[in-house]
């Protein structure tokens, strides 16, 4: 039987490579910032307030260490059988084009209408295309064990007062004091959807699964990564592509590589959903 993937399915070798140029991106990255005096990031595209940009790593590491640890025994690292191209080519080429386009883009509501046609119009055409012939592909379930239903849960609880109850905190946003409580829950229950849930069906469950399958766990965590972080350089940039694109590596490339993780090593989208939310969301209610 013919398929369009290689004898084993899997290229070690390729995903090597990947890895390497992925991290070095993220280390030429941080070395630009360094270099250049720019190491206070934005961490909203609301306003141009900037933290540090190892307030962003230290919580992101603390909860890769802990997934790592939890639960202890070891995983089957691929469990699902290997993707086709003809799904995870066209994937990465539309996260590509996404990160291109929105900065051409003026705002809303054009950015949400690219959004979801990019994210969620065009996969769902791939996945109806792509299947209609075999191998038909199908990842493998979830881990049914409790370590790994409720093993997510400390490494996103530590994740999270780390971000948001200690001195690496993000400050506090006061524009919900300015709205009624309908327009703020408003807000947030549309951006979660979006923001959160969308990115996290196209970049992790979709995107990543296919190339995790392809190149490895580690390899796809960072491809996806930086892709991931590439779009918010439309709506977090300063006008200095150089360094608007760095800042934007060293913060959500460096977060996506705990999302990542988080989806690897438990095939749960909720914990995806808690993180993600909490990143775009958090800082509103901390400021009522």
């Amino acid at each position: 039987m013919t398929t369009d993937t290689a004898i084993d399915g899997r290229h070690p070798r390729a995903g090597r490579v990947v890895l390497v140029a992925g991290l070095g991106l993220v280390v030429v990255a941080a070395v630009l910032l360094v270099a250049t005096g720019n190491t206070g990031i934005r961490y909203s595209a609301d306003h141009d307030g900037t933290v540090p940009m190892w307030n962003r790593w230290i919580p992101a590491l603390a909860g890769i260490a802990l997934i790592r640890l939890i639960p202890p025994a070891a995983d089957a690292r691929w469990p699902d059988p290997a993707a086709p191209y003809r799904e995870a080519v066209p994937l990465l080429l539309v996260g590509v084009a996404f990160a291109a386009v929105m900065p051409l883009l003026g705002g809303e509501p054009a950015y949400s209408a690219v959004k979801l046609a990019l994210l969620l119009g065009v996969p769902a055409g791939v996945f109806l295309t792509a299947r209609r012939w075999p191998p038909r592909w199908r990842p493998a379930p979830a881990p049914t064990d409790a370590a790994r239903r409720w093993g997510p849960a400390l490494p996103v609880a530590v994740w999270l007062v780390l971000s948001y109850a200690t001195p690496l905190a993000v400050p506090a946003s006061d524009w919900g004091r300015t709205v009624t409580v309908v327009e703020l829950v408003a807000v947030l229950l549309v951006g979660f959807a979006v923001n959160a849930l969308l990115e996290e069906l196209f970049y992790r469950r979709w995107l990543q699964t296919r190339w995790e399958s392809l190149l490895g766990r580690w390899p796809a965590i960072v491809l996806t990564s930086l892709v991931w972080a590439a779009w918010h350089v439309a709506i977090q940039g300063s006008g200095r592509p150089g360094v608007d694109l760095a800042a934007v590596i060293v913060n959500q490339g460096v977060i996506g590589l705990f999302l990542g993780y988080l989806w690897s090593r438990y095939r749960r989208m909720w914990p995806l959903l808690v993180a993600h939310g909490a990143v775009n969301a958090m800082p509103l209610p901390l400021g009522l």
